[in-house]
């Protein structure tokens, strides 16, 4: 018993769905490596990894450039395991840690410098210091007994902050300081002074250097969400939304997706269609001539018989395609030896108003073409 072939329209339409599988696959992939390459370029404000404005990508490849070994962590777990008693710590953005949770990761640093310090930040670890606003434009001397500050020389300040008792405040700008220490503790506007786009200016790379470079191995330390402790995390659009929302919105897309597949096109063969009626050309120049009288339109008639003219005197004088009509008239006046301006009005300007003139100018560029034609045949048949 021998089987039966599937018929080909079946075939072609099972071939056409694995072809579009194969394609969107293709497409998903090159988009997730497209993504992953990119991952790097991505990364926010004071991150070591980012080249971008934001970035401090400089500054880390200038720490290690001095010799000091940077290590960049973006979680707690990792940044406990990898920080050793005596090591510098840099912290960025530290709104995902609990006070106790900050005390706890900056316990074995031998010194901490924070990049982007808030109000509590200043409370916990600087003696009480608060926020001051922003410095005016314009580079301030250090002017305070910090050797690190000293050594860097004067800066473009961003955010300032106070010093109150047992606190260093170096260079001075308004109410406040641009740098405030106290113990092992430091603060400073790092995405104004130590950002790729501002490290290069005054003596910001040598305050970075001096603060961040004193110990042979640095933890870069990028809080996220997932340190926050348990009971503090902001919640997620997951948490949020009701238990029933995600089967339902499952529910619906596979709905769609049946949907489409039912209703969607099916391909198959191409289907022939053969014309009614076969329309001589005669004809539907005739048609077309009854449309132009009836119409009473001469202009628009000669125009039509002008255009015809002009292709056919074109490839009769030599020109291409892409000649001009003025370009066409000045060579069959040329080649007639006929005034420009009388050839030109036959072939391109003056304009019939009634049938009597229409037929009049029907005629003489009749007679034109005649006369180039008759003249390249001269010529070509001249000895």
């Amino acid at each position: 018993m021998t089987g039966v072939a599937a018929p080909p329209a079946r075939t072609r339409r099972v071939w056409a769905w694995v072809a579009i599988a194969v394609v969107l696959l293709v497409v998903g992939g090159a988009g997730a490596a497209v993504t992953a390459s990119l991952q790097w370029s991505q990364r926010g404000a004071l991150d070591p990894d980012s080249p971008g404005p934001a970035g401090t990508r400089a500054l880390a490849q200038v720490l290690r450039s001095q010799g000091v070994e940077v290590t960049v962590v973006r979680d707690r777990p990792a940044a406990e395991a990898a920080l050793a008693p005596g090591d510098t710590l840099v912290l960025g953005s530290t709104a995902f840690l609990s006070d106790d949770a900050l005390r706890a990761v900056t316990a074995d640093a031998g010194r901490v410098v924070l990049l982007d310090p808030g109000s509590r930040d200043l409370r916990v670890l600087l003696g009480g210091a608060e926020p001051a606003g922003v410095a005016a434009e314009g580079a301030v001397a250090p002017d305070c007994a910090d050797p690190d500050a000293a050594r860097a020389g004067p800066v473009s300040p961003g955010a300032l902050f106070t010093a109150p008792a047992g606190v260093v405040g170096c260079y001075p700008a308004d109410d406040g300081y641009a740098l405030v220490v106290h113990d092992r503790f430091a603060a400073v506007d790092g995405a104004e002074l130590f950002s790729n786009d501002h490290l290069a200016d005054e003596g910001a790379a040598a305050l970075a250097l001096g603060l961040m470079g004193a110990s042979a191995h640095l933890v870069w330390y990028l809080p996220s969400p997932a340190d926050a402790d348990a009971g503090t995390a902001v919640p997620t659009l997951g948490e949020l939304t009701p238990p029933w929302v995600t089967p339902a919105i499952v529910l619906l897309l596979c709905a769609a997706t049946v949907a489409a597949i039912w209703r969607g096109r099916r391909f198959g063969p191409l289907v022939a269609e053969r014309l009614p009626v076969t329309v001589r050309a005669a004809e539907t120049m005739a048609g077309r001539a009854h449309l132009y009288a009836r119409s009473r339109d001469a202009a628009h008639t000669l125009d039509a018989l002008r255009d015809g003219a002009l292709r056919r005197i074109a490839r009769l004088v030599g020109l291409g395609p892409a000649a001009a009509p003025a370009e066409i008239s000045d060579a069959a006046a040329d080649r007639l030896g006929a005034p420009r301006e009388v050839v030109r009005g036959v072939l391109i300007e003056d304009i019939p108003a009634t049938d009597a003139q229409l037929l009049a100018a029907s005629d003489r560029l009749r007679d034109l073409e005649a006369a180039v034609r008759a003249s390249v045949h001269l010529e070509r048949t001249d000895p």
